[in-house]
């Protein structure tokens, strides 16, 4: 049998259009008076097998309706006895046909189901004709074969144009949701009535709250988590690479597993226009993270976990100009020095505890708190006795904590991959000229 390969469709087998070409061509002038009433008849039945179609015929979808079963049947009557080459009008009805279930949310079943209805129709209509037309019943048997030969080449027609429709929706959803991350994203913020409407096609539900969270970037050939199946109201922007949130804690539970050590950090809840907002933490979380001031090793970070530190860090450039001015007086003294000292009046600024809770705090000699004491009365003289000047210290020295720690942080990461002879990350030491001191908490009291 020939095979066709239709323009806009792939190849088919036309044994149908064979079967009907070896029929006389003179049944066909004899047929047409039976025509009209098998239309519809088909039509009818099609209409009862099929509740979906129990409607009338008005509209559109009378219309395709209609068309669908006038072309079947046309189609078989231009090709009895003669064949031809395949008609691409005849077989964009059919692809349409496939287009449009697809468009109104049904599978491919209510279509097929009115196709075989409609072949047994033409069947039964054709076999009484045949009788009364006194045809050879080998003739009839090929007019048989022909007809379910036929239902098949029109589903295959209806299951191209379904298949092209829904790649097609796919290609759009995925397109709009790309457009509507970078609008949701967007400093200054998108009318909400743009995000709206963009967000209808790329079947989001649009919140009122979001957390941006902010990933790692994959290793090379490592396999990327974003791109894999989500939940439809995540949005994601793989070029930072980010995720929009309208539940963080439900939807990062069922993204965790798939992180594969990466790290994530999680930017305040915040109302829909304020998502760059959102995203300008969670960035600046993830900076502060590899650079060890934050996090650890934990894969998840939350900002609402660090605000004060957040805040302290927000702009280094004036954390470093306060370290300069607050902690001027402590140039002269040696690096240890300053970093003994540093660590005793810090101490002091957040409990304000006599010399033994010091002390007991900094696991030293209480003679030692008091000495250091001394030299930072002489150090500091007045400012300690200012609360304007202390709060300058205490943001000061606890700023200096929090870089010496990050700086100590990347320097152990460094020697531990030079260890091993690879540097995964790339990230670099940075020299920041700040003074070490430890970790601890508040009460109350002065130095004794």
């Amino acid at each position: 049998m020939p095979e066709v390969r239709y323009r806009g469709g792939g190849a088919l087998d036309e044994r149908a259009t064979a079967l009907w070409a070896s029929l006389p061509r003179e049944l066909v002038a004899r047929f047409r008076p039976v025509v009209g009433r098998l239309t519809q008849d088909m039509i009818r039945e099609i209409q009862r097998a099929v509740p979906t179609y129990a409607q009338p015929l008005e509209g559109h979808f009378g219309a395709i309706m209609t068309a669908g079963v006038e072309q079947s049947v046309l189609r078989i009557l231009d090709t009895v006895g003669i064949g031809g080459p395949s008609d691409e009008n005849w077989a964009e009805v059919f692809r349409q046909l496939g287009r449009v279930e697809f468009g109104e949310g049904r599978s491919l079943d209510c279509l097929q189901t009115a196709y075989r209805v409609g072949g047994r129709v033409a069947w039964r209509h054709l076999a009484a004709w045949g009788q009364q037309q006194q045809l050879p019943t080998a003739m009839l048997t090929v007019a048989a074969e022909a007809i379910f030969a036929y239902v098949d080449e029109i589903s295959t027609l209806s299951i191209e144009g379904y298949t092209a429709a829904q790649a097609q929706s796919v290609g759009v959803i995925e397109r709009g949701r790309r457009r509507l991350v970078e609008l949701v994203l967007s400093d200054p913020p998108a009318s909400m009535a743009a995000i709206t409407k963009l967000a209808a096609t790329a079947r989001w539900r649009v919140p009122d709250t979001v957390a941006v969270v902010v990933v790692e970037q994959a290793a090379d050939g490592e396999p990327d988590v974003l791109t894999g199946p989500h939940d439809a109201e995540v949005l994601i922007d793989l070029d930072l690479p980010c995720l929009v949130l309208p539940d963080p804690a439900r939807q990062l539970r069922a993204l965790h597993p798939h992180l594969r050590g990466r790290r994530a950090c999680v930017g305040p809840v915040v109302p829909l226009r304020e998502a760059a907002t959102s995203l300008n933490w969670a960035r600046r979380a993830m900076a502060l993270a590899r650079r060890g001031i934050i996090g650890g090793d934990a894969p998840l970070i939350w900002c609402h976990d660090h605000l004060s530190t957040l805040w302290l860090l927000a702009d280094e450039f004036l954390v470093r100009e306060l370290l300069r001015r607050a902690l001027a007086p402590l140039a002269g003294l040696t690096a240890k020095q300053r970093a003994r000292t540093a660590e005793t009046l810090l101490a002091w600024l957040e409990t304000r505890g006599s010399a033994p809770e010091i002390a007991h705090r900094l696991d030293i000699h209480p003679q030692t708190v008091r000495y250091r004491m001394r030299q930072v009365e002489k150090l500091f003289g007045g400012h300690l006795t200012d609360p304007d000047a202390r709060l300058e210290l205490e943001i000061a020295l606890r700023a200096d904590r929090l870089l010496r720690a990050g700086e100590h942080a990347l320097d152990e990461r460094a020697r531990s991959e030079k260890s091993r002879g690879e540097n995964p990350r790339g990230d670099k030491p940075r020299s920041n000229k700040t003074l070490p001191s430890p970790t601890r908490r508040r009460p109350n009291a002065v130095h004794s």
